[in-house]
């Protein structure tokens, strides 16, 4: 096995600092189109449904996601620059949101 410098090897540890870190960049924001779409799906999350949020701008992601949650009554979360409420509650926000944002509902 060769030592040269390849694209394949990296260096993990050094006997001069110890563990080298690794320098990870964060996730670009995906590509937007200036809509926002609000589905709601029941896939991968054993039957219960989910409305999502998604092409909100990135800085607008926690208020909007906290001030859903309460117009809604109900919990969610944001996750990879989606907003995940519990429940079927398409219609509240594409109202709530239609003011700020342009609004479409996805899906069916």
């Amino acid at each position: 096995m060769s030592r040269g410098n390849s694209e394949n090897t990296r260096l993990v540890y050094s006997s001069e600092v110890g563990r080298v870190q690794e320098e990870r960049q964060a996730p670009a924001p995906p590509p937007s189109d200036g809509i926002v779409r609000v589905s709601r799906t029941k896939a991968g999350r054993k039957g219960k449904t989910v409305t999502l949020v998604t092409g909100l701008p990135h800085g607008d992601l926690e208020a909007v996601a906290k001030e859903l949650k309460r117009q809604c009554g109900s919990g969610g979360a944001v996750k990879d620059g989606v907003v995940e409420l519990q429940g079927d509650h398409r219609d509240k926000v594409v109202l709530a949101l239609s003011g700020r944002y342009r609004v479409k509902p996805a899906g069916g």
